[in-house]
């Protein structure tokens, strides 16, 4: 990817209608000969209810080992974000998620947990992986 196009060291303009895998930038890979697991998490995601509008908020963790591109960043900060003002279940948020990274920097492993706070009382825990873990590799 060319330098003009990361956004890291750019003025972040947010766009908040609805999510767009292509906000999602993939770099190259500085570590190819190994394989390592990379981890995202995000404390602070936000939706809302398709039915009553009403705000919900999950912490996301995304652990994934890279193939020859990783995810960067702020493109994917950018990324959540766009969730703010969509209207969708817990499930379908976290499984889009995981379906836009995959088709975005295509990993050799991916998972993600959404932990989802409690409404009435009960929360929603989301989990998704692609396949097995490559053997050799350690997630805390």
């Amino acid at each position: 990817m060319k330098k003009s196009q990361l956004l890291l060291g750019k003025k972040t303009s947010y766009k908040l209608d609805k999510p767009d895998q292509k906000t999602l930038q993939a770099v190259l890979n500085p570590h190819v000969d190994v394989d390592y697991v990379a981890s995202f998490t995000c404390p602070e995601f936000t939706s809302i209810c398709p039915i009553t509008g009403q705000p919900d908020f999950a912490e996301l963790v995304i652990n994934y080992v890279p193939g020859k591109s990783i995810l960067e960043s702020k493109s994917l900060k950018l990324y959540l974000v766009s969730y703010r003002n969509h209207g969708a279940f817990h499930e379908d948020c976290t499984i889009q998620i995981a379906k836009d990274i995959v088709k975005t920097i295509k990993p050799k492993w991916l998972r993600i947990a959404g932990y989802w706070a409690p409404r009435g009382g009960i929360p929603i825990d989301v989990f998704f992986q692609t396949g097995e873990m490559p053997n050799g590799v350690y997630v805390d």
